[in-house]
Order: C-alpha cells, then structure tokens, then sequence
C-alpha cells in the first residue's frame, strides 16, 4: 500500500478531490492541521522563509551573509524571546 499525503491549501478544491479520489475507488482521511499560536506562526513563518532562501543559495539565485553576522543576529532573536 503506498500513502499520498497532499496538503490543500484552497478548502473549496476539497469537495472536488474527494470526488475525484471516490471515483477510482481509492479510500481517503482527510485531517485538518494544527492552528498555531502567534508564536508558532511567526516560527513557521521564519522557517518557511529560510528554507526558500536555502533553496536559492542552492540554485546559484543568492549568497549567504558572514557568519558571525548570522550568530549575532540568531542570539539577538533568542534574547527577544522567539
């Protein structure tokens, strides 16, 4: 058995691909995600955009600032409490 996990962000394509899932006779669970506090947002956020940024790094697309200046920046963040 292979699993298919896909993540629906417009909830008004939801009826249509459970139709189509019931038509070849596949068996489906549909879950809700978690809410988030603000807290965990603005993380999600913070780490959504850093996994883009590592994708372009990847690509060629940008360059990584120094070091040092990424560690202050990270302790800064930490000593405000996120």
């Amino acid at each position: 058995m292979t699993t298919l996990t896909v993540d629906i962000e417009n909830e008004k394509d939801l009826p249509v691909l459970k139709e189509i899932l019931s038509r070849f006779g596949l068996s489906y669970r549909v879950t809700d995600a978690p809410l988030l506090n603000k807290d965990g947002e603005q993380l999600y956020k913070k780490l959504k955009k850093s996994f883009a940024e590592i994708k372009d790094w990847e690509a060629g697309n940008s360059k990584l600032q120094d070091a040092r200046e990424a560690v202050k920046q990270i302790e800064a963040e930490l000593n405000n409490g996120i």
